[in-house]
């Protein structure tokens, strides 16, 4: 374990930053298992080669994935000055969100809960 005050472990903690451009969606309206089936096709791909995948792909997060793409790309050009030709997807992945509850009334009065399921997408890039 660390030595030291709370606020010291803290500050040497957060002095490590993780300086690689990313996007995040929050609150996406998809379930985690659904946004893995195109996370895991583009993880470790070049960006043009992985926007190509998402564009062309039929599921509704692919839609969501692109505009993540995009935007990590736009963060890694202005913010970090990088050369978009040598980006690739490092990481990506899809954290579980929080779940909204419905109910759906059924025979004899009885009631069924349906549960809307969200999460949240994350898009790290890196250089070659």
């Amino acid at each position: 374990m660390a030595k030291g005050h709370r606020s010291q472990i803290k500050a040497e903690r957060n002095a490590v930053m993780d300086t690689r451009p990313s996007a995040k969606l929050s609150y996406a309206r998809v379930s985690v298992q659904k946004a893995c089936f195109v996370l895991d096709a583009i993880r470790g791909k070049d960006v043009e080669e992985a926007l190509a995948i998402v564009r062309y792909n039929p599921r509704y997060v692919s839609k969501l994935v692109e505009k993540l793409i995009r935007s990590a790309i736009a963060n890694a050009e202005n913010n970090n000055g990088m050369d978009i030709n040598n980006l690739y997807i490092e990481e990506c992945y899809a954290n579980k969100g929080p779940t909204m509850k419905r109910v759906r009334p059924r025979a004899q009065g009885r009631a069924y809960r349906i549960e809307k399921r969200t999460s949240h997408i994350t898009v790290v890039l890196n250089e070659r």
